[in-house]
């Protein structure tokens, strides 16, 4: 079965600043070609140990609620052992055990079947790696 598995990676400036950065456009720019109107899979997987893809409502204030949160569960502070990189930054690797660094979505008919609100998206709490890649895996 010929391109039953298509991969392609963005390049995400999230900056020096915690973010909640929405791919969800990027996702369905990416199963628009590799899709074809097929059904299948998409995977989306961040290959760093200080950030996660979430499945969430944004624009609405969601965003900044979650971040919020896991500043609560997750402070900035210095608690952490694991200790190098900017105050706090233990945290960041952390992280991945409350916010996955992967999420498997279904895709039908070549479009992203997502809820009404729901947003794919990456969280990153580490302001010290401005630079982060997402690999996009359509299996279909």
């Amino acid at each position: 079965m010929p391109d039953a598995f298509t991969t392609r990676v963005l390049n995400i400036a999230s900056g020096s600043r915690e973010r909640v950065v929405d791919l969800t456009r990027d996702c369905e720019a990416f199963l628009r070609e590799a899709a074809a109107g097929r059904d299948g899979l998409l995977n989306v997987f961040v290959p760093h140990a200080t950030a996660g893809i979430a499945v969430i409502e944004t624009g609405a204030g969601s965003d900044d609620d979650l971040l919020a949160a896991l500043h609560t569960l997750l402070p900035a502070d210095d608690r952490w052992q694991h200790r190098h990189g900017s105050p706090g930054h233990g945290r960041d690797h952390v992280l991945p055990a409350f916010v996955p660094p992967h999420a498997t979505l279904p895709v039908l008919g070549g479009s992203l079947e997502l809820g009404t609100w729901q947003s794919v998206c990456l969280v990153d709490t580490n302001r010290d790696n401005p630079h982060r890649q997402v690999r996009l895996s359509f299996l279909g």
